[in-house]
């Protein structure tokens, strides 16, 4: 059986990337300034950071229920089955429209996977997904895999500023200002349903410190039984800030010297939006 797996923009996967691995990307539609723009098709991230920089009105869209059938129509024709990605359905209604579609037009043949995952965790999915394909498993059988492990994942980021959040409307003008003026630090969290506050720091290595001691305390309590059996894996993400990511990534690993290190990536664009650049994020989530 032949299986296209398939995502958006909020994987974190660029189209280079996609194509080098055998996956499908819908382009995530990114508003600037009133003006469509696609990740990684008319829109690079040192441009997209650039627009941040300038003020400009910048926001994100959901995926075209419209294009992803005609995506999903085109794959139907080399393909038995489609497994789509979409961003958390926490996180964005793209899931619940993606679904309902498949339901109505696609039942059996598309499987939309909300298994509560965004950027890094997302892309392990992916990679996780693609072993069940050649290990022969259906859509439906990998659909129940992943979404039966959904909530064995976690992610901590380090925001390099308050003014993204402030403007996003996920911090009010006050917070932001006297958050700006005592140079606090806010480490936030997903936890697959929303992105949240989870520590108020002052420093960068205290930062650090928090989202390792939060990574170690999920390993030992809710996934110590995949932890222990050698079953999760570790990634760092960043906007705008890969020499610090660099550096972050290699004090994890000596953190965490049993735990299989995956990727080093930017955040996706849907969720540097809200945090802007300078950010360093950690996440732990189970492997196939």
């Amino acid at each position: 059986m032949k299986i296209a797996i398939v995502s958006d923009s909020n994987s974190g996967i660029t189209q280079s990337e996609a194509a080098q691995l055998g996956f499908h990307l819908l382009p995530t539609p990114i508003l600037i300034n009133g003006e469509q723009y696609f990740q990684d098709i008319n829109l690079t991230q040192e441009q997209f950071y650039e627009k941040l920089d300038q003020k400009a009105q910048v926001s994100t869209s959901q995926p075209s229920t419209y294009d992803a059938g005609e995506l999903w129509t085109e794959l139907l024709k080399q393909y038995d089955e489609v497994i789509y990605f979409p961003i958390s359905s926490g996180l964005s209604d793209t899931c619940a429209n993606l679904q309902k579609l498949a339901e109505n037009e696609f039942k059996e043949k598309v499987f939309v996977i909300d298994n509560k995952r965004v950027s890094i965790t997302l892309r392990q999915s992916m990679m996780d997904a693609k072993k069940l394909v050649e290990e022969g498993k259906s859509g439906k059988q990998i659909k129940k895999w992943l979404e039966d492990t959904r909530d064995l994942s976690s992610i901590y980021i380090m925001v390099g500023t308050l003014e993204y959040l402030k403007r996003s409307g996920r911090l009010n003008a006050p917070a932001a200002f006297f958050g700006t003026l005592l140079k606090i630090k806010p480490v936030l969290q997903i936890q697959g349903e929303r992105l949240e506050q989870f520590k108020k720091v002052r420093k960068l290595s205290d930062a650090k410190t928090e989202m390792i001691n939060a990574v170690k305390n999920d390993l030992n309590t809710r996934f110590k039984e995949y932890y222990e059996k050698g079953k999760m894996t570790i990634s760092v993400a960043h906007t705008q800030n890969l020499e610090a990511a660099k550096i972050f990534a290699e004090e994890i690993k000596k953190e965490f010297p049993n735990v299989e290190f995956t990727f080093l990536d930017p955040l996706n664009l849907s969720v540097a939006v809200h945090i802007g650049p300078g950010a360093l994020a950690i996440a732990c989530s189970i492997k196939y």
